[in-house]
């Protein structure tokens, strides 16, 4: 028996032998046989040794320029355009979108009404209908002064005006319950029964839920432009903070819960996000920030695209042209070359806007850092989405590494195989296999056994077996059988 062993996740045999049985002569296995099966075999490791091309990028030197040319352009957009809250011409945009989305929001709600032009108006109505108990902004002048609660950041405070699971979870448990919670201080103050008055809708809990989810979602739109009173005055109101910021709040919160003590660090970033957000940062310009970093993704994408369709039409000969073969080449969306290209765009986005925001917090600080300017200046979103990229790159490192390793052991089992193919196909022609090897089928046939042993002569030669042990006829068989 001859046992191959081609491949060490699939093994595969290949079994060169003759078996005999008491009235029968059977081959497992022809050589033919073994060659097909092992030039598969072949083919399988080829498309293994070939698979790292698919994964590893293939970024030219064009590519990289402009993909870095993409991020530092939008970076130079996120500077002049973006900027600061308060001073941001993308800003004014997003904040008017809200505004005109409020306005269509609250006529969805009441269609009949013919006054919501205005958004101040559009604003009290909808906090009429989406009425709920914590919405204090002061408590009179014993809060301003006991808690710092007061227009300008009761939104970010008070946990339920929190657009998040966790502000969710406050805003029904203060319906429920009619209290307020909010965070001030590093602390989690409670207040109860702050609306005698109060009473959530619903005839059971599943539809007090319903109504409190509702209610909850209705408050933050209308919030998302700041309150009427700010509208009224033709001023920028302070909107519902950034999801982003508002988890320092549900960390103190879980500290409190857990009856742990809340560390001089958590004061002091939840403060700086309290700072922020009373200086604009609220979920209004976090969507303005997220506008340059959208664009310089759509842009390298654009660019991967046109560059291989060129490619293409240049490369591919007229009649081999095909719709899906071209859909296959310029797709921008999950090839490791434009994910590479991504990267190299939102690290130069990031290095533009991390220099300016420097920049920006030593001019405020007059040579001295200045912690909230930088902040201020800072595109979270582009360093979210950075970030995003850094670890797609080290899954794809891993990747790579495995692949190769494979590919490696793959290459020495290919020499292996192809050697053992070599050895195959010598072993077919010497041995004409087809031909020469039918002498089991006459064994089985007691009237043919003469001309079977004059193929087993041809083939006894043919495998250099020395004349004297050559078995001539039915005799000299006998007697080997025989033990003479």
């Amino acid at each position: 028996m001859n046992k191959k062993k081609i491949n060490q996740d699939n093994q595969s045999n290949v079994f060169l032998n003759l078996e005999v049985g008491e009235n029968d002569f059977e081959f497992s296995l022809s050589i033919e046989s073994a060659l097909e099966k092992t030039e598969n075999e072949l083919f399988l490791l080829n498309e293994n040794i070939d698979s790292i091309k698919k994964i590893e990028p293939n970024c030219d030197k064009l590519d990289y320029i402009l993909a870095a040319s993409s991020g530092a352009l939008c970076g130079v957009v996120n500077i002049f355009l973006v900027g600061k809250p308060g001073e941001s011409f993308i800003g004014d945009i997003t904040d008017k979108w809200f505004a005109d989305r409020i306005k269509d929001f609250a006529k969805l709600c009441h269609p009949e009404h013919k006054e919501f032009e205005s958004i101040e108006l559009s604003i009290r109505f909808l906090e009429k209908i989406f009425k709920i108990p914590y919405d204090q902004t002061g408590l009179g002048d014993a809060g301003r002064i006991v808690f710092d609660l007061n227009a300008k950041n009761h939104h970010f405070k008070s946990l339920a005006h929190n657009p998040s699971l966790f502000g969710l979870f406050f805003s029904l448990l203060d319906q429920f319950s009619n209290t307020s919670h909010f965070v001030t201080d590093g602390q989690l103050i409670e207040i109860i029964k702050v609306d005698e008055n109060w009473e959530l809708q619903g005839k059971n809990i599943p539809s007090k839920i319903f109504c409190g989810v509702v209610n909850w979602m209705g408050h933050l739109i209308s919030d998302s432009s700041g309150s009427q009173s700010s509208s009224k005055a033709g001023k920028r109101g302070m909107g519902i903070p950034s999801p982003l910021w508002t988890w320092m709040n549900d960390a103190i919160v879980l500290k409190a819960k857990l009856n742990l003590s809340v560390s001089d660090t958590d004061k002091a970033i939840n403060q700086l996000a309290l700072d922020i957000f009373e200086q604009g940062y609220d979920m209004r310009y976090q969507i303005a920030q997220a506008i340059p970093v959208f664009i310089n993704e759509i842009l390298v994408r654009f660019i991967y695209s046109i560059r291989r369709l060129f490619k293409y039409f240049s490369e591919t000969e007229k009649e081999k042209r095909s719709i899906k073969l071209m859909l296959e080449k310029c797709e921008p969306f999950t090839n490791a070359t434009v994910k590479r290209m991504l990267t190299v765009a939102h690290g130069s986005f990031c290095l533009v806007n991390t220099g300016d925001a420097v920049v920006q917090s030593l001019i405020v600080g007059e040579g001295s850092f200045d912690t909230k300017e930088f902040i201020l200046n800072l595109n979270i979103i582009g360093i979210g989405r950075f970030a995003i990229s850094l670890y797609g790159e080290t899954k794809l490192a891993f990747s790579i590494y495995n692949a190769k390793r494979d590919a490696n052991f793959a290459l020495k089992e290919k020499n292996i195989v192809l050697n053992y193919i070599e050895g195959l196909k010598t072993l077919s022609f010497k041995y004409d296999d087809q031909l020469l090897l039918t002498f089991i089928d006459d064994f089985e046939k007691s009237d043919a056994y003469i001309k079977a042993f004059e193929k087993s002569i041809q083939l006894a030669k043919l495998r250099n077996v020395p004349t004297e042990k050559i078995l001539i006829d039915k005799n000299d068989v006998d007697k080997y059988f025989g033990g003479k």
